[in-house]
């Protein structure tokens, strides 16, 4: 059975390492947003073997936390000083591995484990 959360209020969503993203919920709108985002149709333009699923999966997390990530806690620059959310902000934490996989786990996967079992 499928539960639905209609819900529209963004959540706080716990990554581990005393990182905690704002995000709202992932929506068939933000995915599609997420679709035209310009590094995702580079991606899509590129010949077939030069974007690994890993190198696009990247490419889709990051796009995707752009648009939904609307605060965090325990983001801080070199000298600890908190850092207020960008998009660069973003993206380079994403780049840190053991984010980046809880934020693919506990946020993106939710959804494609749903349209994989054609719960939607």
């Amino acid at each position: 059975m499928l539960r639905l959360n209609l819900s529209t209020e963004p959540r706080w969503l716990d990554l581990g390492h005393g990182v905690r993203l704002l995000v709202e919920p992932l929506t068939t709108a933000i995915m599609l947003a997420a679709r035209s985002d310009p590094a995702i149709v580079a991606a899509a333009v590129e010949d077939e073997t030069a974007t690994s699923n890993d190198d696009l999966a990247r490419i889709v997390a990051k796009a995707v936390a752009r648009i939904v990530v609307k605060d965090w806690e325990g983001v801080g620059d070199e000298e600890g000083k908190l850092l207020a959310v960008t998009p660069e902000g973003v993206e380079a934490l994403l780049e840190i591995w053991p984010i980046f996989e809880a934020f693919q786990t506990k946020y993106i996967a939710g959804a494609l484990i749903l349209d994989s079992e054609k719960n939607v």
